[in-house]
């Protein structure tokens, strides 16, 4: 998407005139104009002048933006373009206007209706009063040009906006009251001066001022809103560091930001903000990530860690080696995913858009047909004049044009300070309309990482013994579950001895000797070639196993030692996020490539309402349109397998610790990777939809009353408006818009107190799981392979590693550590070493052979 910066818009027909001029140039396919702030957004094939040259044709004007937020150009020139120029502007106007209306109204109302002293030679000299009223009127006009020039350009080109509205209004009172200035000096030529006193009563000086000032009012009120629904963005664009401290030929050389390379070094202090992302070389420190996270408890940052920009170095010295500079940041992709969603339009803004299409036309019609009826009626024409005007200034598309934008913009900064980030107005309006989600298992629900959860050592062994035994077996394989047992036999301070001859045998085993012993261990099934099971220890297995975990059974010469379960723990925040999500009238779904009776029993931990199994990568996104069929569909993944699934989804949601496949995937990004922040989205979508809502009503109801009141409906019933009264109105309703907007940033997205549920769907019966094996220590039972890397040194190698080789179709996953200076595959059918050695070295890492 192309972005434009427009001038001159000045209500919500501005934004429709530019949209529909911008849409009819040949190669765009879609355009969205942000009245909030004064931005265009394009899709398509055409290029940048003829935008332009469409948008100066409908008399406005545009330039592209600067490309790339924050660090991509310097970031006092990103927050210049936020920042509120405006309001100063119309301080300067409205106090310079305020000094002469006060003056005016002493003439008009205080010296005419209460008889306030002038001058003694205005005593009797109503000619006079009624030139200075002219010539002040005249003044706060002319203080006030811009209404007139944009108002009357904007009808030439056959476009009226709000500013004709004002224009029209102040005019017809202004031309009015001259004119009867000139019949005054008529009658005074022949002494009429019954005459004169009954003109002096028909002058309008004042409602011409008035009408212009109170709409200043509303104007400066409304642009201070307005600014303040930017805040979330431009606090985000003071976090970007100015400086980095790089490491040059030994040196330390503080650089501007924008000179920092990838690869360079740089290094941190306690109480510096990072400058670029990067990985930590050296040092060990705890790093205040708030800003970006929302999460106010500092991590924990060693070797071989990520870090991001603009977060804070609290304790240690670090030196690090930049991994992503300028636009290419967590800092810089977040501003870009708030700016982008800001220059979005909610299809719920479509109602809106299409009334202010029509709408300052319609009023300028409803004024003229209202100043001919009370003429027709009888009524004098400065009364049907009164009533033309007063039609013509309480009037306000604005309203109507705010309604949505100013409520996406303060939602979408409220998310963005929590860690959840909408990418467009569309996504945030969809979260609030969910139904149904969908959750991948692995990484989602459960922590991704295999935990031994149980020790369960046979009669007269210690858990110990049991312990170095199988941790000796396992520290030759690379399998995820041996993985699991030797971080807890680390966690537990035991040292595992040295094996020889280690064996994967068939099975579902390993096998090794172990000071010259034989020792084996694998499934149930295994273990019963190898030695006798008491009956007990295979029912308490499988017991475990109906729990979602893994039993691996441990022995040796013939001896029998235990059994180790481990499992795939669920996190500790899942089944509160679910319990919330079912609260809120939300079905549950839970999608997963495990067997049905692992996958049972993490859904019965995690509370879900359904379990899917047996689900291949390709088989998710026909499960989410099956389910798409009975409602609207949130995805929650972290995978590249969940791509497909995010985008078939009605709102795609990645956890902002997956890969970037998922992350671009998505229409809405975890930051923080808790699934607890899935229902404070949609709370948060829902949140501000209510607001929209409690906005267009707003600006639907207030021109449905107010327009039949100044025309002067309600006269029989004894209400009629004054043009002054009537532009006050004008004045305050955009400000009202806005000021209810503001009332999000109140909002707490992560209380379920105020959860109002929805009226639950009916879920489609689950299709029939796919038959797979047990998982029970599968060495053999999928094949695998080790790739040895060089070149990969930090956990973002490792991510890119694993990416392009789980991109490859015969990868089923791929278990990547750079420590390690392997990947370890596993296949769903056979594959050649070649192809997997070019998708490492496509990435400019070096295979140096494959087992």
């Amino acid at each position: 998407m192309e972005q434009y910066t427009i001038t001159g818009m000045s209500c919500a027909a501005c934004s429709a005139r530019v949209e529909k001029a911008v849409g009819k140039v040949p190669g765009v396919t879609a355009c969205s104009v942000s009245l909030l702030t004064n931005s265009m957004g394009v899709e398509g094939t055409a290029s940048p002048q003829d935008i332009i040259r469409a948008v100066e044709q409908a008399g406005y004007g545009a330039s592209p933006k600067a490309a790339g937020p924050a660090q991509a150009q310097p970031a006092a020139a990103a927050l210049d373009a936020l920042a509120d120029h405006e309001t100063p502007k119309l301080k300067q106007r409205l106090i310079a206007s305020l000094g002469f209306l006060l003056v005016l109204m002493y003439f008009s109302m205080g010296h005419m209706m209460w008889g306030w002293p002038l001058p003694a030679w205005f005593a009797g000299n109503h000619l006079a009063v009624a030139l200075v009223e002219l010539l002040l009127a005249g003044i706060v006009m002319v203080i006030n040009q811009r209404f007139f020039i944009s108002g009357f350009k904007s009808l030439l080109h056959r476009s009226p906006n709000m500013d004709t509205l004002v224009a029209l209004g102040s005019t017809a009172s202004f031309v009015w009251s001259t004119y009867a200035v000139f019949v005054m000096t008529d009658a005074q030529l022949h002494g009429d001066t019954a005459r004169v006193m009954e003109y002096m009563m028909e002058l309008y000086f004042e409602s011409a001022a008035m009408i212009l000032t109170l709409i200043t009012v509303g104007k400066m009120l409304e642009a201070r809103s307005k600014g303040k629904t930017t805040d979330a963005l431009k606090s985000l664009m003071k976090l970007a560091p100015k400086t980095a401290t790089l490491l040059r030929e030994g040196r330390e050389v503080e650089v501007p930001i924008e000179q920092v390379r990838r690869g360079d070094q740089f290094v941190v202090r306690p109480g510096e903000n990072i400058p670029v992302d990067g990985v930590v070389l050296e040092g060990a420190s705890a790093v205040n990530e708030s800003a970006l996270t929302g999460e106010s408890i500092p991590v924990d940052k060693a070797p071989g860690d990520a870090v991001s920009a603009a977060t804070v170095n609290q304790s240690g010295f670090l030196r690090c080696e930049a991994t992503r500079v300028g636009e290419d940041t967590t800092l810089s992709q977040i501003i870009r995913m708030v700016s982008d969603a800001a220059a979005t339009k909610a299809p719920i803004a479509k109602i809106a858009d299409k009334v202010s299409g029509v709408f300052v036309p319609a009023v300028i019609t409803i004024a003229v047909i209202t100043t001919l009826a009370w003429l027709l009626l009888g009524r004098d024409l400065a009364f049907a004049l009164a009533r033309g005007i007063s039609v013509l200034v309480i009037s306000c598309p604005c309203a109507l044009g705010l309604a949505t934008p100013v409520a996406i913009m303060v939602g979408n900064g409220m998310g963005a300070k929590n860690g959840i980030l909408f990418k467009t107005a569309a996504s945030l309006e969809a979260a609030g309309r969910t139904q149904i989600v969908a959750l991948d298992k692995t990484g989602t629900i459960t922590k991704g990482e295999p935990q031994v959860t149980e020790m369960v050592p046979v009669e007269g062994v210690t858990e110990q013994e049991l312990l170095t035994l199988a941790a000796a077996l396992e520290q030759k394989s690379e399998h995820p579950l041996a993985k699991a047992v030797l971080a807890y036999a680390a966690q537990q301070g035991l040292q595992a001895p040295a094996v020889t001859d280690f064996t994967a045998l068939p099975g579902n085993g390993l096998s090794a000797r172990l000071e010259g012993r034989s020792i084996y261990g694998g499934s149930l099934s295994f273990i019963q070639t190898q030695t006798r099971v008491p009956a007990a220890l295979a029912q308490q297995a499988q017991q475990l196993a109906e729990q979602g975990k893994t039993p691996l059974f441990f022995g040796g010469e013939k001896k029998l030692l235990g059994v180790i379960a481990v499992a795939d723990t669920i996190k500790e925040d899942s089944p509160e996020a679910i319990r919330q999500l079912r609260q809120m009238g939300i079905r549950v779904v839970m999608l997963t490539g495990d067997n049905q009776r692992t996958a049972e029993a993490i859904g019965r931990q995690a509370g879900v309402d359904q379990v899917i199994a047996g689900v291949l990568p390709d088989g998710k996104e026909s499960v989410i349109r099956a389910l798409s069929e009975k409602g609207k569909v949130a995805m929650v993944g972290d995978g590249i397998n969940d791509a497909p699934a995010l985008t078939r989804a009605d709102t795609g949601i990645a956890i902002g610790a997956g890969t970037d496949v998922a992350i671009d995937a998505a229409d809405v990004v975890l930051m923080n990777s808790r699934l607890s922040d899935v229902p404070a989205a949609i709370r948060l979508s829902r949140a501000t939809l209510r607001n929209i809502h409690e906005n267009l009503f707003w600006a639907f109801i207030y021109n449905v009353i107010g327009i039949p009141l100044a025309a002067g409906v309600f006269i029989p019933l004894g209400l009629t408006l004054n043009p002054m009264f009537g532009a006050a109105a004008m004045s305050l309703s955009s400000f009202c818009v806005v000021s209810n907007a503001l009332r999000l940033n109140l909002f707490d997205l992560h209380s379920a107190k105020k959860d109002k549920p929805i009226r639950a769907v009916e879920l489609p019966p689950a299709p029939a799981p796919r038959q797979t094996a047990c998982p029970i220590n599968t060495e053999v039972a999928t094949m695998q392979k080790t790739i040895k890397i060089e070149g990969m040194m930090c956990g973002h190698c490792e991510a890119t590693v694993k990416k392009a080789l789980e991109a490859l179709p015969q990868v089923q996953s791929a278990q990547v550590s750079h420590t390690a200076g392997t990947a370890v595959v596993t296949l769903s059918e056979a594959v050649d070493d070649a192809a997997l050695t070019k998708a490492v070295e496509d990435k400019d890492y070096t295979v140096t052979g494959i087992e």
